[in-house]
Formats: structure tokens, C-alpha cells, sequence
């Protein structure tokens, strides 16, 4: 990874910093059993199927030309499945903003997690917004950070209440 990171911050680019993290999960002293990659690259291996439909969307739309995640939430582990906990919080995160924080026309929550971190701990967390006329980033901005900070600190509570269906997932 450090080769990669001086090839990556030779190249232009206009990031403070590059840090490259590869198979972060894997544990060299459990041999085989401690890698996390596959010889397909897929849970497949592991007798995973994904034989859940796609069009199960969170947010209850399947829009060609609107931002959402590729998971299908429905079925999955609500304990360990991080596709289907980020695709669930990062749509009731866009729900808590447009209730609680005036001015915003539109949100957009991007959330993406990171191979061995744990799940409070997102490597990214984002709001795109759209704002009325009269607001300005700064205006919202502590507010959205608040919605962040609250859900983030829940979530162990929000994956049990998920565990007992308490959140629809379609």
C-alpha cells in the first residue's frame, strides 16, 4: 500500500493527502481463514446467493436518474450486513434533516463504510443538499452535523430496532 500511495500522490490531483488501506480485515496468521478475499471476489464461495430483488429500495422509489445505493436491504443481516444498515440510516438521516432543519428543499445522505471499522465509524458520511434562496450552508450546516452525530451515537440501538422489524425496509 505505501507503493501505491507514493504513485497515487505523484499523479495531479488536489487532495490534502491520499491514504491507501488493502484488505484491512485480513489476518495473515489465520492462514486461509484469515482472508478476507476470494478466489471469485463474491460471497458466492460462501454459499451467499444474493438472491434478494433489487427493486426493494429503502426509499420506496426505483428512479433511473436519482442517487441511491445498489443494496437490496430486505432479507439481509441487520446486524452485519453494512449495505442494508447505511441504505436504512442514510434514508432516515435525509428524513430527519427535512423535518428538523428549516430551509432544505432536498437531501441527498451518503454514507460508506470501511472493511474492519466498526459501524458507527463510517469512513464517509455526507449530505448533498439542495437549499431554499434564502439559506446558506452555514445557516443548516451545524444542524445537519447534529442529525449526523445523534444517529451515528444510535446505531447499535437503530440495528436492534431493525433486528425487530421496528424499521421498514421498503
Amino acid at each position: 500500500s505505501q507503493a501505491l500511495e507514493v504513485h497515487l500522490s505523484s499523479q495531479p490531483h488536489s487532495m490534502d493527502s491520499i491514504k491507501v488501506m488493502i484488505n484491512t480485515l485480513d489476518d495473515p496468521e489465520r492462514g486461509n481463514r484469515g482472508m478476507y478475499l476470494t478466489v471469485l471476489g463474491t460471497s458466492a464461495e460462501g454459499a451467499d446467493g444474493g438472491q434478494v430483488g433489487r427493486g426493494n429500495k429503502v426509499n420506496r422509489l426505483i428512479a433511473y436518474n436519482r442517487p441511491s445505493s445498489p443494496e437490496a436491504v430486505a432479507g439481509k443481516n441487520p446486524v452485519s450486513h453494512v449495505g442494508k444498515i447505511y441504505s436504512v440510516l442514510a434514508f432516515k438521516i435525509a428524513e430527519d434533516i427535512c423535518a428538523q432543519v428549516p430551509g432544505i428543499k432536498e437531501v441527498t445522505v451518503w454514507l460508506c463504510s470501511q472493511i474492519g471499522q466498526t459501524i458507527d465509524k463510517p469512513l464517509h458520511a455526507s449530505a448533498q443538499l439542495a437549499l431554499q434562496a434564502d439559506v446558506s450552508l452555514k445557516d443548516v450546516q451545524p444542524q445537519i452535523e447534529a442529525v449526523f452525530d445523534r444517529r451515528l451515537s444510535q446505531i447499535y440501538d437503530f440495528t436492534q430496532e431493525l433486528c425487530e422489524g421496528k424499521i421498514s425496509v421498503w
